[in-house]
C-alpha cells in the first residue's frame, strides 16, 4: 500500500474511532490489491466506485439499481454474509448504464473501458464490506461521504 493509501486508511480509522469493519479495513483491502488491466490505480477505481454510489443515493440505492438492472442474485450475494458471486464488466456496465459509468469514470479521471475490469473486481468487495451484517445500514452512507471527501484531495 502506498503512502497516500496508508494515510487515507489512518485518517478513516480516526474518523470512525478504529471500529472493526470500518473504513480503515475497507480501504486497506481495496486500495492495496486492485489494478485494472489498463493500469488504472486502485485509488482511481475507488473514486469511480464511490462516485457510482453517490450517483445512486448511497449504498442502498446502488444495490437497488444493480438488482433492478438484472443482477439481483449476484448483488444479493455481496450484501449477504455468504460468498460473493462475481460479476463481469459487461454485466456491470449494462446494469449501471453506459452514461453513469462514463460520468463516474470522468469524475475519477479514468478511461471507462480500461477501468471496468477493476471495478467489477472491486465493487463486490466494497458492497460486501459496507454490509457486514447482511444489511445496508444508514452508517454506510455517512462513512462513504467521509471517504469521498478524503479522496477528492487526491
Amino acid at each position: 500500500m502506498g503512502l497516500f493509501d496508508g494515510a487515507l486508511g489512518d485518517m478513516a480509522g480516526s474518523l470512525l474511532g478504529g471500529k472493526a469493519g470500518g473504513v480503515e479495513q475497507i480501504l486497506g483491502g481495496l486500495l492495496g490489491n486492485t489494478t485494472a488491466p489498463g493500469g488504472t490505480s486502485s485509488t482511481a477505481l475507488l473514486k469511480m466506485a464511490m462516485t457510482l454510489v453517490q450517483q445512486n443515493g448511497g449504498v442502498g440505492g446502488l444495490v437497488q439499481k444493480l438488482q433492478s438492472g438484472g443482477l439481483g442474485e449476484i448483488v444479493s450475494s455481496w450484501v449477504s454474509t455468504g460468498t460473493n458471486r462475481s460479476v463481469t464488466p459487461a454485466q456491470l456496465e449494462q446494469a449501471l448504464g453506459g452514461a453513469a459509468v462514463t460520468q463516474a469514470a470522468a469524475t475519477a479521471g479514468v478511461d471507462p473501458s480500461q477501468a471496468m475490469g477493476g471495478l467489477a473486481a472491486m465493487l463486490p468487495q466494497l458492497v460486501d464490506k459496507l454490509t457486514p451484517d447482511g444489511d445496508v445500514t444508514p452508517g454506510s452512507n455517512a462513512m462513504l461521504t467521509q471517504v469521498m471527501g478524503m479522496l477528492q484531495g487526491k
